[in-house]
């Protein structure tokens, strides 16, 4: 699951809120720095990836994408499957995408001083293009798949596994409702 979803699966808890975001930044496991709200969000947020890694929906879905993207598939699934959330929002939350990021990102902004400097880098990155809004469109993910393949190098478009999601579409949708049931029962039962 990429950002938008970990925010999502914080179920509006501010703490919860920041240490998922913060996660994918942090190494090892010394997060005596963070209040105990923050840490169960990082602890979260591990839970979150682990549980997604080992699913057979996730690992069936990232098969769309061996063609060319192997090696990717799971950070396409992880954005792909981010813009399902994002197209069907209303599906999941009470609140519009629109109004559910712009209170996420008032959060974030709001604790800044709790965030390690390449997750502040990542914020005004998501705010001022923004990423939880855009998910929704697929100019949008071409737009991140785009700066992402720029950021990792390697010589790769991530965004040219657009074809391979339009092709598969249905089935990830399906994939897609399946998981986010399940994921939702195992975290919150």
């Amino acid at each position: 699951m990429n950002y938008l979803a970990h925010a999502y699966l914080s179920r509006n808890n501010e703490d919860l809120l920041i240490g998922n975001f913060i996660a994918d930044h942090l190494r090892g496991n010394d997060f005596t720095v963070y209040p105990e709200g923050v840490v169960n969000g990082i602890l979260l947020h591990r839970r979150i990836d682990s549980f997604t890694d080992a699913h057979p929906l996730f690992k069936s879905s990232k098969r769309v994408f061996y063609k060319g993207f192997e090696k990717y598939s799971g950070i396409l699934v992880d954005i792909y499957f981010d813009h399902l959330l994002a197209k069907f929002f209303n599906h999941y939350h009470e609140q519009s995408l629109e109004e559910f990021s712009s209170k996420v990102y008032t959060v974030y902004q709001n604790n800044t001083h709790l965030m390690p400097e390449s997750s502040t880098r990542f914020l005004n990155y998501v705010i001022k293009n923004e990423i939880y809004q855009n998910y929704s469109e697929l100019k949008g993910i071409e737009t991140v798949l785009t700066h992402l393949s720029h950021r990792i190098g390697h010589q790769v478009a991530l965004n040219e596994s657009l074809p391979l999601f339009l092709d598969a579409e249905k089935l990830l949708e399906k994939n897609f409702v399946s998981f986010m049931q399940e994921i939702q029962s195992e975290l919150f039962v």
